[in-house]
């Protein structure tokens, strides 16, 4: 049984030893992109470091339909926070490429250049960058490698989307930002259309080993599978002797 109190209660002093190690009074910088795991993810570093040690970092790409969620985050926990706009980065980058990109690579930019974004943030403000990602997500490669899926501490990747939300309750989030239907925000589709079953299957067939839809059991299988690499350090050469 998931013991929402306990793990929370564990993952705050598991951010507070980070920082006593790899960074004393260093910030926390995160992405905030109005959806419930940055949400919850700034949530943990206040309290494991006081909202004067969490910096928020909103990074819209032109008009972003949903900023007011990202509002409403830095605005309830009274954290220090910045809007950078990415569009003219994004639109530099794909205006000076000599080829048509591919649909992958013009979705993958953005959050590759938020990186980027977020580190340049951090350097400049004695920060380590938190990563925002979930089991969930992580288990069927659900993130951009070299974007949202990197960062120097990750207080939510051994956790559950269900997981994730009841330690949203608990830090007493505003409901909007714990219930708020993750999309892409590119497609006009959820991320659970897109990857073809719900987050609530997918959290039973990680934790349980049980899933009603063989197609569906076939399907996580395979993109856990294809995914692993962005999970792994990248493989290097080592010369014998």
């Amino acid at each position: 049984m998931f013991n929402a109190e306990k793990v929370k209660n564990d993952c705050v002093q598991w951010i507070r030893d980070f920082f006593e190690n790899n960074g004393k009074g260093c910030n926390a910088v995160v992405g905030i992109s109005g959806g419930k795991d940055s949400s919850i993810v700034a949530a943990l570093c206040v309290e494991a470091l006081g909202r004067d040690r969490v910096i928020g970092v909103l990074m819209p790409c032109g008009e972003q339909a949903d900023i007011d969620m990202a509002k409403l985050l830095v605005d309830s926990l009274g954290i220090k926070h910045f809007v950078i706009n990415i569009k003219d980065a994004v639109e530099g980058i794909t205006n000076s490429i000599p080829f048509e990109l591919s649909d992958q690579s013009r979705i993958n930019l953005p959050p590759r250049i938020r990186m980027a974004t977020l580190y340049a943030v951090s350097q400049s403000h004695n920060g380590r960058v938190a990563n925002t990602c979930n089991l969930s997500e992580d288990w069927v490669g659900y993130s951009t490698r070299y974007g949202d899926s990197v960062g120097d501490f990750s207080p939510c990747s051994h956790l559950t989307v269900a997981e994730v939300k009841q330690i949203g309750r608990l830090l007493g989030l505003p409901a909007q930002l714990i219930d708020k239907v993750p999309s892409d925000g590119l497609c006009g589709k959820t991320d659970e259309d897109n990857l073809g079953f719900t987050y609530a299957e997918l959290d039973r067939y990680i934790r349980e080993g049980v899933i009603d839809d063989p197609a569906k059991k076939e399907r996580i299988d395979h993109l856990h599978r294809v995914n692993q690499f962005k999970l792994e350090l990248m493989p290097a050469f080592v010369p014998e002797g």
